[in-house]
Order: structure tokens, then C-alpha cells, then sequence
């Protein structure tokens, strides 16, 4: 049996973006990070809740799951964000930098072709908040040919919540044991 893994993504998850006056919600600090190939004199703002990092590590502790960055972040996730919320290194699915005008060029995530080939046939929990229908039917496809698939869509303005963490825990504590190596 593989592993069950937790797909983070950051951006409207951990991230939320700004509502038509600009603002985030009053719960996030705020933080200026330099991803890789940006100049240090430009920083990238960004706001992150302060207990979320204590919540994931808490669904981490289980054991259900395999906690994987699934983002545009990349590599960016486990040396910039994941500290600010004093997670330990994650590995990451490296996504491609590909060339779109649309989250959905297909009708669907654009990450979701790399994350079923990165997936194979493991059971996954993905957080991330630019599902449309299209990935929710590969989600039930998968999960009716026998690999449990969840989606978590946060709201992109508010973010991660607590009630889906614990929907996560619940739902991974249903799944057939196996410890990632």
C-alpha cells in the first residue's frame, strides 16, 4: 500500500488574496519574502495566519498522510513559506512554469496532469482553491477505481480553516494503513 499524501498549495490556501478593497483577513501577518530569481531590493508581500503552521502540524502528526508542496512556489515552499510557520522541509512536486493565460487551459487545474502522473496510484487529499468540475470528476473517478482522491477548496479570500483539517484527519483515519517510507 503507498502512502496517502496531503497536497498543499499556498496561494489562496495559506495565501489569501486581497478582496476588491485590498485588503486580508485581520488573522494574517504580514511578511516580505525574495523567491528565487527575484532581486532582495524587491520583495514579494505575502500574508500567512500565525497558528496555521501549528494546524498542519497537527494533521502531520497523525501519520495519515505525506505532507507534499503542491504549488507555483515550488521549491520557494519549503525554504520561504514553510518556515514562517515553522513547518519542517517538505518535499515538493515540481511543477513546469508553463506558458498560459488561463489556471484552466483545459477546462481544468493546469497543475493536475503532473500531479496524477506525480500521484500514480497513491491515495491524496489536495488542498487547493481553483478546482473547477472537471477536477472534482477526476477526484470521483479516482477515488470509484479504488484511490481514495479528496478535494479541499478553500474560499481564495479567506483560506485554510480549521474545519478542513479536521475533514482531512477524518477522512484520511478511513483510509487502509501505510506509513510513508
Amino acid at each position: 500500500m503507498r502512502p496517502s499524501y496531503l497536497l498543499l498549495d499556498i496561494d489562496g490556501v495559506l495565501i489569501p488574496f486581497p478582496d476588491t478593497d485590498g485588503s486580508t483577513p485581520a488573522t494574517h501577518a504580514r511578511h516580505d519574502v525574495v523567491p528565487t530569481g527575484r532581486n532582495a531590493d524587491n520583495p514579494v508581500t505575502v500574508w500567512l495566519h500565525p497558528d496555521h503552521g501549528r494546524l498542519l502540524m497537527d494533521v502531520i502528526r497523525t501519520d495519515l498522510v505525506t505532507p507534499v508542496w503542491c504549488t507555483s512556489w515550488r521549491r520557494d515552499a519549503t525554504t520561504l513559506i514553510g518556515p514562517l510557520l515553522g513547518l519542517p522541509p517538505l518535499p515538493y512536486v515540481d511543477l513546469p512554469r508553463p506558458q498560459i493565460t488561463t489556471s484552466h487551459p483545459n477546462g481544468y487545474l493546469w497543475k493536475r496532469d503532473h500531479v496524477d502522473a506525480w500521484l500514480a496510484d497513491a491515495p491524496a487529499v489536495w488542498i487547493d482553491d481553483d478546482f473547477t468540475s472537471l477536477d472534482h470528476a477526476w477526484a470521483a473517478e479516482r477515488t470509484a477505481k479504488g484511490t481514495p482522491t479528496l478535494l479541499v477548496q478553500p474560499d481564495p479570500y479567506i483560506g485554510l480553516q480549521p474545519k478542513y483539517l479536521t475533514e482531512i484527519t477524518a477522512w484520511a483515519s478511513q483510509l487502509p494503513r501505510a506509513r510513508a517510507a
